[in-house]
């Protein structure tokens, strides 16, 4: 027999019986049917598992705005896990979303002809729609492992009469718990609220840190990915493709290529900065005008579709305004050329700065390529040079523009209410100016977007419709793979209407969403129009850009190359690379559905 989930989102304001801290949290009411007990672990049978890559289908009952949300939530199954979506073809089996009343799917692959995952009024959110996926790829709820009560009270008494059987474990006879922790961050883990009858918590966690912790609309935590990929036997990505924060004695898969008495090197501080990991800088340094080095990665070779990819990093600049990290590729024609074909995909100069701050490169390699960092001395004196950390390269498109806000925790503590950050006006791809809000109200704080005048008005069609802004409070954890970001969008729908609270001052603390102090968000304003006909959107370009000059002799063979290798004892210490720019420096089945949800 078949187990369906179903789930019905619900955002509210509490009554006085469940207190302050039900402010404006998720509560997770389910379908009525004959649930049967629910557990985070993996179905046992091998027969339910899709291929890595599943087939799906975009009901037209859907909106667009739903439609672009299940992209964004496949975009993560592709960076996180082996697991891919692709639209259907002619498949037997195949996911067919659609919005039905709440939230629900199967779990496990169950049905041929089409099976129905429900996205639902209220449910077009990333992190519920990765909770109803991981249903049907085979996974049911964290809170319903057979160990759970190791981990978790049940407060039987709170639960609304005729839903107890929500909280029901299944023994390991019929489970699986894939060899790992339990996960109070997993987007699986019902919040401390769900099912409550008005007279306090449902859930109640053995360690007291973590009751404000689950449930949380944030992605998918890094267990999920892991027990996922252990279900399906893999343990690569679909999308990620390298990742180095300098976290041990080497220098991860980089090679080092310098001309002059310039290097990179690996260091727990630098002079003129930074001082330390994601904080504080300044140095003094000497050397030629011209004088470079080169980090460079190891070769990698493209497998997604639409041939583009994203370079991530964080950089340190107390140098001359002079000098120049560029951002090269080159590619490959095969294993036996070594001199390749050189780009230039990115370029950082002009003023210094004494903090860390997160940079994007899109890239768009069609043949085996490898990333170079280059910083390169400019003329008159420099103070210092270029830090890069924290480096990232996945086959993903860049946000279209980042803001990083200094000292973010500070100004949330200390502000007046209702005070107002606004953002640099930003362009769309078509050119639209639009901005973005925060506005402070001491213990949590709201996101907007608005359109502004731009340069081109006159030009673009108006007004404007069915574009998706796509914001996200980005989890500073090093590891792209490792983070839980906080996701939001908007659409240009002329009959909706949205208001956001977007996080409160305890949230923003339990996870990298800062650090040193400051915040960042990442947007993306996307055209889905073509969603209203197609189940997936067209492949996107990269942004033309104007770099300053290169010198021509730019691409030299090196005076001597440094292949690093992983060390023997690791650190504990929190690193960066440095450049000076002058001298180195399961359930068994029953009848009727199974009751499950978020």
């Amino acid at each position: 027999m078949s187990v369906t989930v179903s789930c019905l989102f619900l955002f509210y304001w509490p009554s006085a019986a469940t207190g302050s801290a039900l402010k404006n949290q998720k509560l997770s009411f389910y379908g009525r049917g004959q649930a049967k007990s629910n557990l985070r672990s993996s179905t046992l049978d091998e027969n339910r598992r899709w291929p890595t890559s599943v087939p799906y289908l975009l009901d037209s009952s859907l909106g667009v705005h739903a439609k672009g949300i299940i992209l964004q939530a496949f975009e993560q199954f592709r960076l996180k896990t082996c697991i891919d979506f692709s639209p259907r073809i002619n498949e037997d089996y195949f996911i067919d979303i659609q919005k039905q009343s709440g939230c629900y799917s199967y779990v496990g692959k169950v049905f041929s002809g089409g099976q129905t995952v429900s996205i639902g009024l209220g449910c077009a959110f990333v992190d519920i729609v990765e909770h109803e996926l991981l249903h049907a790829l085979g996974f049911y709820h964290e809170q319903s492992r057979y160990d759970r009560d190791d981990h978790v009270t049940i407060v039987w008494n709170n639960i609304i009469e005729g839903y107890a059987n929500n909280f029901n474990k299944v023994s390991e006879e019929y489970s699986s718990l894939l060899n790992t922790s339990y996960d109070y961050t997993s987007v699986m883990h019902y919040d401390g609220y769900a099912f409550t009858n008005g007279n306090g918590s449902t859930i109640l966690t053995k360690n007291p840190e973590f009751q404000d912790v689950i449930g949380k609309s944030v992605e998918m935590s890094s267990t999920d990915a892991l027990e996922l990929n252990r279900l399906y036997h893999c343990n690569v990505s679909v999308s990620f493709l390298e990742h180095c924060s300098f976290d041990d004695e080497g220098l991860c898969e980089l090679a080092v290529c310098s001309r002059g008495s310039s290097g990179w090197e690996r260091v727990n501080r630098a002079d003129g900065g930074p001082h330390s990991d994601h904080t504080r800088l300044g140095t003094d340094s000497e050397g030629e005008e011209g004088d470079s080095t080169r980090l460079i990665t190891r070769r990698m070779t493209p497998s997604t579709p639409c041939q583009i990819q994203c370079l991530q990093f964080y950089y340190y600049y107390s140098g001359n305004e002079t000098d120049q990290l560029n951002i090269w590729i080159r590619e490959f024609d095969s294993e036996e050329d070594v001199q390749g074909t050189r780009m230039l995909m990115g370029q950082i100069t002009g003023s210094p700065a004494d903090y860390w701050q997160i940079h994007h490169v899109p890239l768009n390699a069609t043949k085996t390529f490898q990333v170079e960092f280059e910083g390169r001395k400019g003329a008159g004196s420099s103070g210092g040079g270029f830090s890069v950390d924290d480096i990232n390269l996945s086959e993903t498109e860049c946000p279209h523009q980042t803001w990083q806000i200094r000292n973010f925790e500070e100004l949330l503590n200390t502000s007046a209410y209702d005070t107002i950050i606004y953002s640099p006006r930003y362009y769309s791809r078509d050119g639209y100016g639009y901005q973005y809000l925060v506005i402070l109200r001491t213990t949590f704080f709201g996101l907007y977007v608005r359109l502004v005048s731009g340069d081109y008005d006159e030009q673009l069609e108006w007004p404007l419709a069915w574009r998706q802004f796509q914001a996200l409070m980005v989890d500073q954890n090093p590891h792209m793979q490792q983070r839980m970001s906080k996701p939001q969008s908007l659409t240009t729908d002329p009959a909706a209407m949205n208001n956001w609270r977007f996080m409160n001052l305890d949230d923003l603390r339990k996870r990298d969403f800062l650090k040193g102090g400051d915040a960042v968000f990442s947007f993306v304003m996307q055209d889905i129009r073509p969603l209203f006909t197609n189940n997936s959107l067209p492949c996107t370009g990269i942004p033309q850009q104007n770099f300053t000059s290169v010198p021509e002799d730019s691409d030299y063979s090196c005076s001597r190359v440094i292949r690093a290798t992983t060390p023997t004892t690791p650190t504990t210490t929190m690193t960066t690379t440095t450049i000076t720019t002058t001298t180195s420096t399961t359930n068994p089945d029953t009848e009727g559905p199974d009751v499950d949800g978020k």
